[in-house]
């Protein structure tokens, strides 16, 4: 779930930023008394991300606007599906039309490149999760749309976790000494996670007792023998340079999870249009 508070600040952004000043276009050419119905249908295969996002939109511009959704988030969906029916004042329906479309695009994008490394690794223990390599502002809204695709989400802020990468780790001067001065004030409920680029420092972290540890750009031998001393006693995470052609052998290695910056990162646009509906 996202707090609403969130969505209405970001979708209130997006609005001011393309809107400006006023729709110069809509209020010149559309009469305030013209009523539009708009249908949404994706135009490939895909999965949905975002559909309650763009009835928000609607509804920020034309609060009495009318819209019915035929798919939920989540759902995978053919081309030409109709995924939701918006009717109301069509001044603001086109002006509020840019925006909606632009964050559900967005976000089933996520959600639709999600799937598919989701589906690579179905059937085996371990579990696709996204990173914080996301867009700025966007966040919570990218990290719900890759949960919709079949992804847990990792940390979702800075404060959300520890993670000791290698350049704390270097200034530090010790994984050991990183993890000591981490668990004496961390958060009580809090996990401590280190990573590791070597085997070498796989067993550091063991000893210094972190609660997970990331296998940072290991080969999939590496990360075999990092299972086998860790013997699952921690959690072990892979990460780094995770494609769809490497990702079900990485998983076959008896890792826990498999991190993705790709998902958010790099996920293109769906395609979905927004037609007019003329009733004959």
């Amino acid at each position: 779930m996202i707090d609403p508070l969130i969505v209405e600040k970001i979708i209130d952004a997006a609005l001011i930023e393309d809107i400006g000043f006023c729709d110069l276009t809509s209020e010149l050419v559309i009469p305030r008394t013209a009523v539009a119905e708009l249908a949404m249908n994706a135009r490939h295969e895909m999965v949905i991300a975002g559909i309650d996002i763009a009835a928000q939109v609607f509804k920020r511009r034309v609060p009495d606007c009318r819209f019915e959704k035929f798919v939920d988030d989540g759902a995978r969906v053919a081309s030409g599906t109709r995924l939701a029916l918006v009717t109301g004042q069509a001044q603001g329906l086109l002006t509020a039309e840019r925006t909606a479309l632009n964050l559900l695009q967005h976000l089933s994008g996520i959600a639709t490149l999600t799937a598919t490394y989701a589906d690579k690794i179905r059937g085996l223990k371990a579990v696709l999760i996204d990173t914080r390599k996301t867009t700025p502002g966007l966040r919570a809204l990218e990290k719900h749309a890759a949960q919709m695709g079949g992804a847990r989400n990792h940390r979702l802020r800075l404060d959300d976790g520890v993670l000791i990468k290698d350049n704390h780790i270097a200034v530090c001067g010790s994984i050991k000494a990183a993890v000591e001065r981490a668990q004496k004030n961390c958060p009580t409920l809090t996990k401590i996670e280190v990573e590791c680029d070597t085997l070498e420092q796989v067993q550091e972290a063991l000893d210094a007792r972190a609660d997970c540890i990331l296998l940072d750009n290991m080969t999939n031998d590496q990360m075999r023998e990092a299972v086998r001393m860790t013997a699952g006693r921690v959690p072990l995470e892979a990460s780094g340079g995770v494609r769809l052609e490497t990702i079900r052998g990485i998983a076959e290695t008896g890792v826990d999870f498999v991190s993705v910056g790709r998902i958010t990162q790099s996920a293109p646009a769906v395609d979905i249009g927004l037609d007019a509906v003329i009733r004959t």
